[in-house]
């Protein structure tokens, strides 16, 4: 517990710093720290919770269901918001509908996905209005074993959730971007292509740049990414420490 205790402070307060650091456009807004819990233990995640954390982010749908509906964190984290990050298979949508206190999807990257979750979405909302927060995951690095749409289909996916998926509200954009860019190279290109994309579809769908977010930014970058902009970043190993195997669980 004094572990995790120690590690959330001292990422609250880079994350704090991080942001006296961004330009004057990108100050009305407080970074928001989604702690990955992937692989980690029920105890850590309500050693998490008990010191003030309440944004969790996980990989894996049957993992997701699995502590989402464990008896302490119900019990005990009523107002745990989760975030989905991982890919995300048709097959295991009613799944992570029903997962009690799901905040997001970040990871819708085509049109076929979006739709699915639209039209199953009535069935697991807790009032007529309610609508699934989803952010659109873009691939900038380009890369095969990378999911996202392709960067010149971002705004014609955004447009289409917006004209035709009702039930969904977007937030904004993902990314993962390529793993272990040093930033003694410059900003990072996949964060920058993000913040492109974002200033594009803004400027295409008309929609306030304000109200189009950007996550982007883990463990080993989330403070770089909020000099740049990063409204969510998704930070576990420096909160939690290595994660354990697969298939230890």
């Amino acid at each position: 517990m004094a572990e995790i205790v120690a590690n959330l402070r001292s990422v609250c307060d880079k994350i704090l710093y991080a942001a006296t650091k961004r330009t004057s456009e990108h100050r009305y807004y407080e970074p928001r720290l989604v702690a990955v819990s992937k692989l980690q233990s029920t105890e850590l995640i309500l050693s998490a919770y008990e010191a003030g954390q309440r944004h969790f982010g996980e990989n894996y749908v049957n993992e997701l269901v699995e502590k989402a509906l464990n008896p302490q964190i119900l019990e005990k984290c009523k107002e745990i918001k989760w975030h989905f990050i991982g890919n995300l298979q048709r097959n295991k949508i009613n799944k992570i509908l029903n997962v009690p206190n799901l905040y997001i999807i970040e990871t819708i990257s085509n049109d076929k996905l979006a739709d699915v979750l639209n039209n199953s979405w009535p069935r697991f909302r807790k009032s007529d209005d309610s609508k699934l927060n989803i952010m659109v995951q873009v691939n900038t690095s380009g890369e095969k074993e990378k999911s996202g749409c392709d960067i010149i289909q971002v705004s014609t996916l955004v447009k289409h959730i917006i004209n035709n998926c009702h039930n969904l509200k977007f937030l904004g954009l993902m990314t993962i971007g390529m793993f272990g860019y040093n930033i003694a190279n410059g900003p990072n290109p996949d964060f920058i292509c993000l913040i492109k994309c974002r200033e594009k579809i803004s400027d295409e769908l008309g929609i306030d740049i304000k109200n189009i977010e950007l996550s982007m930014g883990m463990s080993n970058d989330y403070e770089h990414a909020i000099e740049l902009g990063s409204t969510n970043v998704r930070v576990g190993t420096a909160i939690f420490g290595n994660r354990p195997q697969k298939n230890t669980l």
